[in-house]
């Protein structure tokens, strides 16, 4: 570039080092940036908020980082956890309006489906918290896992369940869980119940935490992508009065999500 002996924008170059330092951590709060770059708290706010007002960054709501954003990025053949987590964000903040009980999204991974987004965070009941962020969860013994492992196609949930069958094998375990994916997907959502014996992870926590969870799939195209769940107290509700009141909301939330995800990516949902 040309050396001009023209001042620069102090505030245009502040902005700059806030999204630099952002992009470099893939993601920091608001006291992480304060401590990085001596700024005002107040100062950083407001270029935050402008920030992510034109699109640049977005405020992740289970911890309050702010994260680059997903959508400036060339679009790569997979939806990203991250392209999932930012669209997710907004879909969530909604949910809590309507229930009062957390939600989180999860996306696949090899042998375990792994939370991307919670919003844990704004409901008001301190009894129970969802995430963090990175949480892995069970395919076999959690709504989440379930929902999505009902949804995908018949290749990659075999793929799924070699990775999960007990060694010595067991076909009865085998029948009972194609029961069970069977029944999710007619009824179109997934539940905790029944307990499954296969020894995955969380197999345990989920017979004694006292919660229960509904989930269903984020339906991109044909395939799924993520899952969404709304869990709850045993004591507090029964399954079938969450499901009556809230299973529509859920449904409306994993399709506005796939909606958005497919806006994105100039595809049909």
């Amino acid at each position: 570039m040309i050396e001009r002996k023209v001042k620069t924008v102090r505030a245009l170059e502040r902005g700059l080092q806030v999204l630099s330092e952002i992009d470099r951590r893939k993601g920091a709060n608001l006291h992480e940036l304060h401590l990085a770059l001596g700024l005002p708290k107040a100062t950083l706010l407001r270029m935050v908020v402008t920030l992510g007002k034109h699109g640049h960054i977005w405020q992740r709501l289970a911890d309050g980082a702010f994260l680059p954003s997903a959508r400036l990025r060339p679009p790569s053949a997979d939806i990203s956890a991250e392209e999932v987590a930012e669209v997710s964000s907004g879909h969530l903040a909604r949910l809590s309006d309507q229930v009062a009980w957390p939600s989180a999204v999860a996306v696949p991974r090899a042998d375990h489906v792994e939370i991307v987004e919670t919003n844990s965070p704004l409901i008001r009941l301190d009894a129970i918290m969802l995430g963090p962020v990175g949480v892995r969860l069970s395919y076999l013994h959690t709504a989440t896992g379930r929902a999505y492992l009902g949804a995908c196609q018949p290749d990659e949930r075999a793929a799924i369940v070699r990775r999960l069958r007990p060694a010595e094998g067991d076909s009865a375990g085998e029948r009972l869980l194609d029961d069970m994916l069977a029944g999710i997907r007619d009824r179109g959502y997934a539940l905790r119940e029944p307990f499954h014996p296969w020894p995955d992870r969380d197999w345990q926590a989920v017979r004694q935490d006292g919660r229960r969870s509904m989930a269903v799939p984020v339906i991109l195209g044909a395939f799924p992508v993520a899952s969404i769940n709304i869990t709850w107290l045993q004591r507090r509700s029964d399954t079938a009065t969450v499901v009556q009141r809230h299973l529509g909301a859920l449904r409306r939330a994993a399709e506005g999500i796939a909606t958005d995800l497919a806006a994105a990516r100039g595809v049909v949902a």
